[in-house]
């Protein structure tokens, strides 16, 4: 009771699916932030340089997240 306070409460998940778990306290907690657009100026990049002996090696798969969805 004493560290449940508004500024910092506490909220309880139900976890019987660990995945679903997961995935509704993230719902949950991104849920509770107050988003505003934010105007700013358009960004201006310029133009690429394209540099022929640029190798790009491949991303070994054990890397790469899997996809959830």
């Amino acid at each position: 009771e004493r560290t449940h306070i508004p500024e910092a409460p506490w909220w309880i998940v139900e976890a019987v699916d660990k995945k679903k778990a997961r995935l509704n306290c993230m719902h949950h907690l991104l849920n509770r932030i107050p988003y505003a657009e934010i105007e700013r100026e358009p960004v201006v990049l310029p133009e690429r340089v394209h540099n022929p002996d640029y190798l790009r090696h491949p991303v070994p798969k054990e890397m790469f997240v899997p996809a959830a969805y």
